[in-house]
């Protein structure tokens, strides 16, 4: 019950990786604050998690658009009504936004995914970082994955919010030094959510031919676990991982359980972060002034 007594808002928790991660924190023992745009599905998430919990947990529901400042304050609001006190913020909801080369796709669609994956994230961070500060304690956790690490041809949008979304935590954890407010990314793996279902609806033509016959081939094996990147997520949520912070952690490649094993060399280094690469750590010659 690494999460006893603590309580948790997670966005974008109606389904698909959000839900999983409901599901994990009520398995170690926290109270939760879903919320989403899809109201329908929302309330059907709340009972569903509500038997999971079994009575011994809180589990409340709250409809809310990231992009929108009203509908943030009311889920914080919401959470103080419910909670009394906050402990946990996980930003998940995220689109993949419009597919195809840039010339090509729709700016306003490009747009709104800038503004759910990067904005919707940083405003949350935005009006919850001042009770975190207040208590002087805060674990916040942010979703970046595979985009943020490496081009994603054709699915601009995302790859350049998800880049964004990691700088943005680095640079907020370096703000909260000394505050007991810690903040981290993670890259859950390559899931089968409905994302992944838009890439292979969209079809090679707009994604491409490599990142079709990667994501076919994905969902004919099932992908990722998503109880992998939720078992993170409690861990990143716990007390376990007190001092880690500023960094972007895959739940699929990285030791993450064995961190604090490892914490002065976290705090002391680049590890897990993006920066950028010079010719000599390549292995080259040239390129010194």
């Amino acid at each position: 019950m690494q999460l006893k007594g603590k309580n948790a808002i997670i966005t974008g928790s109606n389904q698909g990786f959000g839900k999983a991660i409901a599901e994990e924190f009520i398995s170690q023992g926290a109270n939760i604050l879903i919320c989403a745009r899809n109201e329908q599905l929302l309330e059907s998430a709340r009972k569903e998690l509500s038997k999971k919990a079994a009575g011994s947990h809180k589990v409340y529901a709250c409809r809310v658009d990231v992009t929108d400042h009203e509908s943030l304050d009311q889920l914080y609001k919401t959470a103080l009504e419910k909670f009394g006190n906050i402990d946990i913020l996980v930003n998940n909801a995220g689109v993949y936004g419009p597919k195809g080369a840039i010339e090509e796709i729709d700016w306003d669609e490009w747009v709104e995914a800038i503004k759910i994956n990067l904005l919707g994230t940083v405003l949350a961070c935005k009006i919850f970082v001042p009770h975190f500060r207040k208590n002087g304690y805060g674990k916040i956790i942010n979703l970046s994955g595979g985009g943020a690490t490496a081009p994603l041809p054709r699915i601009s949008a995302y790859a350049a919010s998800k880049a964004a979304v990691v700088r943005f935590t680095e640079t907020l954890s370096e703000e909260l030094k000394g505050t007991g407010v810690e903040v981290n990314c993670i890259a859950p793996g390559a899931l089968n959510t409905r994302l992944l279902d838009e890439v292979l609806e969209a079809g090679m033509e707009k994604v491409g031919k490599t990142f079709y016959e990667r994501s076919l081939a994905q969902k004919q094996q099932g992908g990722t676990p998503l109880v992998k990147g939720a078992q993170l997520c409690v861990f990143l949520a716990s007390d376990k991982s007190n001092g880690i912070t500023g960094k972007l952690i895959s739940a699929v490649w990285d030791p993450w359980d064995k961190l604090p094993e490892h914490l002065e060399d976290l705090k002391n280094s680049d590890v897990y972060t993006l920066r950028r690469i010079i010719p000599k750590e390549r292995g080259m010659t040239w390129g010194d002034v």
